[in-house]
């Protein structure tokens, strides 16, 4: 007997599917990308198979694009995830997110001491190493990367 197969997450018209998110970031991701008071068709499916991440997150967005900044701020806690635009069930671009060069105001800085700890004030973030998501602290200079960045 042939081995049944079926998708966990149906088919998408037009819009934008976010893949391969590791599951303990999908949320995090949801909220980046401000879905929270989205008035589109959302999926999201978590702890989905994955080859390679062993299970894996997947937002799709139905009749929605975003802007390269917000969509690369993804890569702080995904820098894996892949970016694909459906047009008519079609992926007809698929994009690796990057890191942007700087996070302003996304990102906690995490030393108490920091002056953004402390006054009302925007956080600013340089990216010093892309591959680690690796963040230094334009103010105090602390770094922070992977598991220890604390989204605002």
């Amino acid at each position: 007997m042939a081995e049944k197969k079926e998708l966990a997450v149906s088919a998408l018209r037009n819009g934008t599917v976010i893949d391969h998110i590791p599951s303990n970031a999908l949320f995090k991701a949801v909220r980046i990308l401000g879905l929270e008071d989205c008035d589109k068709a959302v999926t999201i499916g978590c702890n989905l198979p994955s080859s390679q991440l062993g299970t894996k997150g997947i937002i799709k967005v139905a009749d929605t694009t975003f802007p390269a900044e917000v969509i690369n701020r993804i890569a702080i806690i995904a820098p894996g995830a892949v970016i694909n635009t459906i047009e008519n069930y079609e992926v007809v671009r698929k994009e690796q997110v990057t890191l942007p060069a700087q996070i302003v105001n996304l990102v906690r800085c995490c030393n108490p001491k920091c002056i953004t700890a402390n006054e009302p004030m925007p956080t600013r973030f340089d990216t010093v190493n892309a591959s680690t998501a690796t963040l230094r602290c334009r103010y105090c200079e602390h770094e922070v990367s992977g598991d220890n960045i604390v989204l605002k």
